[in-house]
């Protein structure tokens, strides 16, 4: 139950940003635009939607660690693009990004945890069998 409901809870950053990315790219396209990614308005929507469809599916526990991949594959250009706290010029500016930032790695770091955690079954077999040592 605590592993379904932390999947839930980590899901609702990327359903509701995803969503507001893909209905309104907006400001997002220029930052994306100035890294060079060709196309950005579209780029802008594909990221939203894939946080959306990784964020559902992740939420559901449907094929949890393909939808925490998919989801880290969006952090990674979200992160460096949107949140570049060391190319602000204002301590202000600097300040609100790296904190974005480091929000992001601490996302990520909740999504490795969800491609790392082993199947239940695996944890129930690998703490339940006892070895027996040579005597």
């Amino acid at each position: 139950m605590l592993k379904s409901l932390g999947r839930i809870c980590l899901s609702g950053i990327f359903i509701i940003a995803g969503a507001e990315a893909f209905k309104a790219p907006g400001p997002r396209t220029g930052k994306v635009e100035g890294a060079g990614i060709p196309q950005p308005e579209v780029a802008v929507k594909v990221n939203g939607a894939t946080m959306v469809i990784g964020g559902i599916l992740l939420a559901l526990g449907i094929v949890p660690k393909a939808a925490a991949g998919a989801l880290i594959g969006t952090m990674i250009p979200t992160t460096l693009v949107g949140h570049a706290f060391w190319k602000e010029e204002k301590p202000q500016a600097q300040s609100v990004q790296r904190v974005q930032f480091l929000k992001n790695l601490g996302l990520v770091g909740g999504l490795l945890w969800v491609i790392a955690e082993a199947p239940e079954e695996q944890r129930v077999k690998d703490h339940t069998e006892i070895e027996t040592l040579p005597m």
